[in-house]
């Protein structure tokens, strides 16, 4: 094997490999109440919406289905679902896809020069997070910051800076007694 083929072999595999990653970790996000999603069904553009916000329930209304809840659920559960909703009654063989266009915001409270609501990044820690709210004060605390996870019922645990943040977490940073 020459060395070019031996090379492009390589970047190959790299490439399957980190598509693969990024495809996995698409796969499990769970929907909530504030994400935006498309849904396209093939041929079908009254089946098919360019902008769908869940609501505070996680809910849509979806022609002939009616109310679906995304709550908890991947984008590939959500295509199972609107495929076998429609299949039969409806279309033959639905062609659905469903992605995400928007992510539900994180919130950046306390210490930092602009707190508020920030759009969720894939691989997004707390020290992204607060560089994207202008940083810290010159009273913040660097090591006494919280976050809330709504997900986990809004319980909140002491975190460093390079914690991974997840949509709808609500990060505190505390101000500094020295």
């Amino acid at each position: 094997m020459t060395k070019p083929t031996r090379l492009f072999r390589y970047l190959l595999a790299l490439i399957s490999l980190f598509s693969g990653f990024c495809l996995a970790a698409s796969d499990n996000y769970k929907l909530g109440a504030g994400d935006k999603i498309q849904i396209h069904v093939y041929g079908e553009p009254e089946l098919s919406f360019s902008e769908l916000l869940l609501n505070s329930n996680g809910m849509i209304d979806y022609p002939y289905l009616g109310q679906l809840s995304a709550l908890h659920k991947t984008t590939q559960q959500l295509k199972q679902e609107i495929t076998l909703g429609l299949k039969g009654d409806y279309l033959i063989e639905p062609k659905v896809m469903v992605s995400i266009l928007a992510y539900r915001k994180i919130f950046i409270n306390g210490e930092v020069q602009h707190p508020g609501g920030y759009e969720y990044q894939p691989g997004l820690t707390i020290d992204k997070a607060i560089t994207l709210a202008g940083g810290f004060t010159d009273r913040a605390s660097k090591s006494n910051i919280t976050i809330t996870n709504n997900a986990s019922g809004l319980k909140s645990t002491k975190a460093s800076l390079s914690k991974q943040v997840l949509p709808g977490d609500i990060i505190t940073i505390e101000e500094s007694f020295f």
